[in-house]
């Protein structure tokens, strides 16, 4: 994998780049759908491909681990085949699902032991069988295991966290290096920078990243109950730090608001699973604002669902969005989940153009407030 950074911003840290992988290339700053068990919720890839126009999508190891299981993707011959994606994947570690299954897992130096919450059989998650697992799935990303303590931990809670994440991102690099990708095409292993809130752990863990040298580093543990003020501030303590000339990837955030800002300060990569989670609960988000499809003012709108929107904004309207939530009807989920991953999309899109134009910092001012607006 390589990484070209092209334009930077003179008035902020925001920044283009270009990605390249054996399975294509990723114009940043990007949005990556969630496809957590190798699929994207109620979204063909025909229309990720032409109306999305997502350029990567995630897959997630704890999931694809436990449904359909490492037979089967082997078997396949990796998840790009099992599910007929052709563009690059990104796989999380499975560190952030398993931590969250509290009451079900046992921490240790050695690794996670878990339940699953399928069936409740026992599992056991090492930095080493991690890799391995993602080798067999075959993205073209890979992110190393790491534990991902709560927002509000105390410092001494993510001091030790946060050293035993770098332990074991040492036994991750090692093992990555003693095997060879199974499909054919390379694949990249990302660290990820925790600390949670304290500026002092985070400047460490950057420091402890940056000198891995690795193809690209991801920013973790943040929007998980740390006020969105705290998020910004720890982005740019760890951006300070990070290599300028590798992709960073902020995970799991967030809201349109927090993409914009979070590019302003030297993000490229995103993911998160609001688009798709948001659309199936009837929350559309626009440029004007987020739209309640369940609300009764769109009862008699026969305007398009967005006017400068994908194919499917133009070709329904907000009252036939209306009537199907209200009817139930598994269509208004799916129209929902393709026009907000397009406009999250075109969103990142647009911040590139802008970042290109020179005036990304006016742009992003103009149009920031009224994005959280409920119309």
């Amino acid at each position: 994998m390589t990484f070209e950074l092209q334009h930077t911003d003179k008035a902020s840290d925001a920044r283009t780049g270009l990605i390249t992988t054996d399975h294509g290339q990723i114009k940043t700053p990007i949005f990556m759908p969630v496809g957590t068990c190798g699929s994207v919720k109620g979204v063909h890839f025909n229309e990720l491909r032409q109306q999305v126009q997502a350029q990567i999508i995630l897959g997630n190891t704890y999931h694809l681990y436990l449904r359909p299981g490492l037979e089967v993707l082997r078997a396949a011959g990796g998840l790009h085949r099992f599910n007929g994606w052709d563009r690059p994947i990104l796989t999380d570690s499975g560190g952030f699902q398993v931590f969250s299954l509290t009451g079900i897992r046992k921490l240790t130096e050695a690794g996670c032991e878990f339940r699953s919450h399928i069936d409740g059989s026992k599992h056991f998650f090492t930095p080493e069988n991690v890799m391995d697992t993602e080798r067999i799935i075959g993205a073209d990303i890979m992110m190393a295991l790491d534990e991902c303590p709560p927002g509000k931990s105390d410092y001494q809670y993510a001091k030790k966290s946060l050293e035993m994440t770098q332990r074991w991102l040492d036994r991750c690099i090692q093992r990555f290096e003693e095997t060879e990708p199974l499909y054919g095409y390379h694949q990249s292993l990302f660290p990820i920078v925790q600390g949670c809130t304290f500026k002092d752990l985070r400047r460490e863990a950057a420091k402890h990243v940056a000198d891995k040298g690795a193809d690209g580093n991801a920013i973790g543990g943040l929007a998980v109950g740390e006020p969105t003020e705290v998020m910004y501030e720890m982005i740019e303590v760890v951006n300070e730090i990070l290599p300028k000339d590798k992709p960073r990837y902020l995970m799991g955030v967030g809201t349109p608001q927090n993409i914009l800002e979070a590019i302003e300060r030297g993000v490229d990569m995103f993911d998160c699973v609001m688009p798709t989670r948001n659309g199936r609960n009837a929350m559309l988000f626009t440029y004007n604002g987020t739209m309640n499809m369940r609300n009764k003012k769109w009862e008699m709108d026969f305007s398009p669902i967005d006017e400068e929107g994908c194919e499917t904004d133009k070709v329904y309207t907000k009252a036939y969005l209306h009537h199907l939530f209200k009817a139930q009807e598994l269509l208004a989920m799916q129209i929902a989940s393709i026009h907000n991953l397009a406009f999250y999309l075109r969103l990142v899109t647009d911040a590139r153009q802008h970042i290109e134009q020179g005036d990304f910092v006016q742009w992003k001012s103009s149009v920031i407030n009224q994005l959280g607006r409920r119309i």
